[in-house]
């Protein structure tokens, strides 16, 4: 038996953090939260108006076929995100997706994009209690990064399996330590905390954890401590474009819902030209935005790279 003699209450709003060999019982116990598998003795009790979102390390929800916007917006062009609607090509920027990558069918994509497209869908669910297995894998470090903000916004509970010690330290504020001697202990405080009480995990990673102290798994991408970056007036404007584009495609929504009155084109030319002008020219707008965004997204990956 994995799990044993073993209670843990967590409260609204915890961030949890799971660590431990494989094989110790750290996916089991998500198994159990997921209600994929029952108990054999004792029991899991929810609070009331609990919504569960999970990130599924290996993928396996994932249509093939699909495009990540289709994915991502379950077929709509418009997802829901605090109860406002927003483009799901425009809210794909935020998940370094370029429109024409936001196109693009799933069996194309490498495993960090695909990991990213079920992350940028996680996020448009209605979810107050999310559990991330191993969500870091195949990530570069701008991904992990965005992550982390994603995470920070993020106001429910939160589980996450991770041999990333970095990003434990950056998401959680709780250990629950599946260690040596067979027992699982929770911790308040992240990774680090829970490293300089002395402990050591299960066999397995008790000497990984104790040749690389600052690293749990040096797979994972080492984060520069300095980079290069953008000017301040080009970071700036990089900054500000999501709005800016976000502003657009609402105006373009707009003019684009005139045209599509069912009388629009039996007015007179001198009433419609105007609006379809005005449409053109918001199209270009949104179309230049994009180009710039892509530019300045490149620009920057490029100067960070060749730090």
């Amino acid at each position: 038996m994995l799990i044993q003699d073993f209670s843990l209450r967590i409260r609204r709003g915890d961030r949890i953090g799971l660590v431990g060999n494989n094989g110790v019982g750290k996916s089991t116990l998500l198994r159990l939260l997921l209600g994929e598998i029952e108990p054999k003795a004792g029991s899991i009790k929810w609070g009331v108006n609990i919504q569960l979102g999970y990130f599924d390390q290996h993928r396996r929800e994932l249509d093939q076929d699909k495009t990540v916007a289709q994915i991502v917006g379950d077929g709509r062009e418009y997802v829901t995100l605090n109860g406002k609607p927003r483009h799901v090509v425009g809210y794909l920027r935020g998940f370094l997706f370029s429109a024409k990558r936001a196109l693009t069918p799933v069996r194309a994509l490498s495993g960090g994009e695909r990991n990213r497209v079920i992350l940028a869908r996680l996020f448009t669910q209605p979810a107050n209690f999310l559990i991330l297995d191993e969500p870091t894998n195949d990530l570069d470090v701008e991904t992990l990064e965005v992550l982390e903000e994603k995470l920070a916004e993020f106001a429910g509970t939160l589980i996450v399996v991770s041999h990333d010690r970095a990003f434990l330290d950056n998401t959680v504020t709780s250990i629950l330590a599946f260690e040596a001697d067979g027992s699982i202990r929770p911790y308040v405080g992240n990774y680090s905390d829970w490293m300089k009480r002395g402990r050591s995990l299960a066999s397995g990673e008790a000497k990984r954890a104790q040749d690389s102290p600052t690293d749990l798994d040096s797979s994972q991408p080492t984060r520069p401590a300095s980079a290069r970056k953008l000017s301040y007036k080009l970071q700036r404007e990089l900054d500000d474009l999501p709005s800016v584009i976000e502003s657009v495609e609402t105006q373009l929504e707009q003019v684009r819902n005139q045209t599509l009155d069912s009388d629009f084109y039996m007015r007179d030319y001198s009433e419609t030209q105007p609006v379809l002008d005005q449409l053109a020219d918001l199209e270009r707008e949104l179309e230049q935005h994009l180009e710039r965004w892509s530019e300045l997204e490149e620009m920057s990956a490029s100067l960070s790279g060749s730090s």
